[in-house]
């Protein structure tokens, strides 16, 4: 999916990359504030951070995709309304608390919006509000309110960097992506670690640009590039309830829109995988490419089903090649889902080598050896024992390369083709998410 293949050897590096990255397009800015509240619900300190986005003038030219969950965000609730707004000049972003089922919630996002507005000289229905992290929490409003003045007076228009680490909740580190269009660039940034497979994951993603494309063209841009990225991953199999894809365009400098559709796919494919490569705990992306298939969506639930599976998960987390697992997730979901299909001409390969062809699996030693090796090249990081055996912590805080463990799957029963990431599921993604809340 990535149209790079990067390598990172410190913090620094990885650092000065994303700097190189961040310059905004025209006519944004950005800033973020960040303060200290007592959540209702639990009487523990804790600490929440408000990124704003505000447009030099407000535009007609925005698009936005949301979570399919049934239980969605008050934000996502009110973001959806904002779609019908003639423009938008803001948007509010807040960590922590993600605002979902909680009394109050659509007033509480309500108001904050309003607060933005009042501050910026805008509409409130030119605020477009987003939230992330715990579900079930009520949003400390007042005190969100008493801080949006430092998020105001923060704002600058030189680097998108601030928003991408405002915005973070349990992610390693922030994630940024550029592409130039003409004359014109395209930004984006992402949130996104747990809880992911979006199926418009607690995923935020965020895209400005300056290219003049009119709202029409936007909003199908962006379903195109969606359809085609961020719904074709998963780290957990669970789709937030908070997902937000939005984009939005400040009009400023003409474009060729071929070109802007190539450069906002690159752009969400490049994120798609920064998102799965800094998923928690993660050591391995898996790379599942499917073709073969009766038709596309037939593809993407083979894909989805392997990189979903918890057994060939955990022994692509152990550099196991246990491929007996990956047979089960193929045959388990083509069983359920069209039992009479005949996978005899199915052929599978990892790493390049055939594994499985014929019904029958083509392994030996040499072979074992090749795949734990191409498994090891792929890892991002091994696994640090803890010294209370307790809590595993992942030793880097920056990605080391942007290697997969690559698996293709050929069905042998047409002609649709999908390509699907996924991740390995390790000690660190237990402990995250026993201990997230304590």
């Amino acid at each position: 999916m990535a149209s790079t293949s990067l390598e990172f050897s410190s913090l620094d590096a990885h650092r000065a990359w994303l700097k190189s990255q961040a310059r905004l397009p025209r006519g944004f800015r950005v800033g973020a504030t960040r303060f200290g509240f007592v959540p209702a619900e639990v009487h523990k300190p804790a600490a929440m951070t408000l990124t704003l986005v505000a447009l030099d003038q407000p535009t007609d030219a925005f698009a936005a995709m949301f979570t399919r969950n049934a239980f969605p965000g008050a934000p996502v609730i009110v973001g959806r309304r904002r779609l019908s707004s003639p423009t938008v000049a803001a948007i509010i972003v807040n960590n922590k608390v993600s605002n979902v089922c909680a009394p109050g919630g659509i007033d509480a996002s309500e108001r904050l919006c309003a607060g933005v507005a009042a501050l910026l000289g805008v509409r409130p229905d030119e605020v477009i509000p987003s939230s992330t992290g715990v579900i079930g929490w009520r949003l400390p409003i007042e005190a969100m309110i008493g801080a949006l003045p430092g998020a105001v007076e923060a704002l600058q228009g030189e680097s998108v960097l601030p928003a991408a680490e405002g915005i973070v909740t349990t992610d390693l580190y922030p994630k940024v992506r550029r592409a130039a269009v003409g004359d014109g660039s395209i930004v984006g940034i992402a949130k996104g670690a747990g809880m992911i497979e979006p199926n418009l994951a607690t995923m935020l993603v965020y895209l400005f640009t300056d290219c003049d494309v009119p709202r029409d063209e936007l909003r199908s841009s962006l379903r195109a590039a969606v359809d085609a990225s961020f719904n074709r991953m998963s780290i957990d199999s669970d789709t937030s309830t908070s997902d937000t894809v939005a984009l939005v365009s400040s009009r400023r400098v003409p474009c060729d829109l071929e070109a802007f559709r190539a450069a906002l796919a690159r752009v969400c494919a490049d994120l798609t995988e920064d998102v799965v490569r800094n998923g928690e705990g993660v050591h391995h992306v898996i790379r599942v490419a499917v073709r073969g298939a009766p038709d596309e969506a037939f593809a993407l639930g083979v894909g989805k089903a392997v990189v979903n599976s918890p057994l060939l998960q955990c022994a692509i987390c152990g550099n196991d090649p246990n491929v007996g697992r990956l047979v089960m997730a193929i045959g388990k979901h083509v069983g359920a889902q069209a039992g009479d299909l005949d996978l005899s001409r199915c052929k599978l390969s990892m790493a390049g080598r055939v594994i499985f062809a014929d019904g029958a699996f083509r392994l030996d030693p040499a072979a074992e050896e090749a795949l734990v090796a191409h498994m090891r090249g792929a890892e991002l990081y091994s696994s640090v024992a803890p010294a209370d055996g307790l809590t595993f912590r992942p030793p880097v805080r920056y990605p080391p390369h942007e290697r997969a463990v690559e698996i293709a799957i050929d069905l042998g029963l047409g002609k649709a083709a999908c390509t699907v990431l996924g991740a390995d599921r390790s000690h660190e993604y237990i402990s995250e998410n026993a201990d997230y809340r304590t």
